[in-house]
């Protein structure tokens, strides 16, 4: 704690990278960030070529990926970001929604997808959230994309990121199940008759387990892993 009447020393800004490869609407998101006191665009690319040499020059936090780009789309280059050392965390930019790259970008590594045409309160909201280590994606949201893409996932119980689920308990993997569904944390509780505190402990222990990111790599997996249907069923 600071001794009282101390200088409070304040926070650094959020670092954001644009990537898009239309410019007025970079130039859009450039004003509606540059209005914010914890905000800072440090860095601007056309596509996912021009990006990662950004990246190498410049530190960032967040980086807004478009998807449909020239060169290199937003889903490798969001790959090849994810896959650095200390990497920026991604927030994917979508034209339309259950668009099927922000399925793929969701795999990449992003933090989670939002539309183009998002309100800038959100915007922001979701770039202060994904800074802060959290996912932007609702998991109900998530799940409509993996019900649409689902049916072209490859089988793969017989495959050893299946078999890393017998690392769960019964009760672990009822609540993945239900977090796949797209319940927040008190609508689990609610189901299984728990505190919300003892479902916030399990997803953690989820995530631990199944070295995980967030919400959003939990219901990726548990559809992949066959767990959950397309149409939100268990597997």
């Amino acid at each position: 704690m600071p001794e009282p009447g101390a200088p409070v020393t304040p926070q650094s800004p959020i670092r954001v990278m644009l990537v898009d490869d239309q410019a007025l609407l970079r130039a859009g998101f450039r004003m509606v960030l540059a209005a914010q006191p914890d905000m800072e665009v440090v860095a601007e690319a056309g596509d996912g070529v021009e990006a990662l040499a950004e990246l190498r020059a410049t530190r960032v936090d967040v980086v807004l990926m478009d998807v449909r780009m020239p060169h290199l789309d937003g889903v490798e280059t969001t790959r090849r970001i994810r896959a650095a050392e200390d990497p920026p965390k991604v927030l994917i930019l979508t034209t339309f929604d259950l668009d099927e790259y922000a399925f793929s970008g969701l795999k990449a590594g992003a933090s989670g997808f939002m539309l183009k045409d998002v309100p800038p309160g959100d915007l922001l909201d979701a770039i202060r959230a994904v800074h802060s280590g959290d996912a932007v994606v609702a998991p109900s949201t998530t799940r409509r994309l993996l019900d649409r893409f689902a049916p072209m996932l490859p089988d793969t119980r017989e495959q050893p990121r299946y078999k890393e689920l017998s690392r769960l308990t019964e009760r672990e993997r009822e609540v993945m199940v239900l977090v796949a569904q797209g319940l927040s944390n008190g609508e689990i509780a609610a189901r299984l008759v728990l505190s919300e505190a003892t479902v916030k402990t399990h997803v953690g222990r989820i995530l631990t387990k199944l070295e995980l990111r967030d919400r959003v790599q939990v219901v990726v997996l548990a559809y992949e892993s066959g767990l959950v249907r397309a149409g939100g069923g268990s597997g």
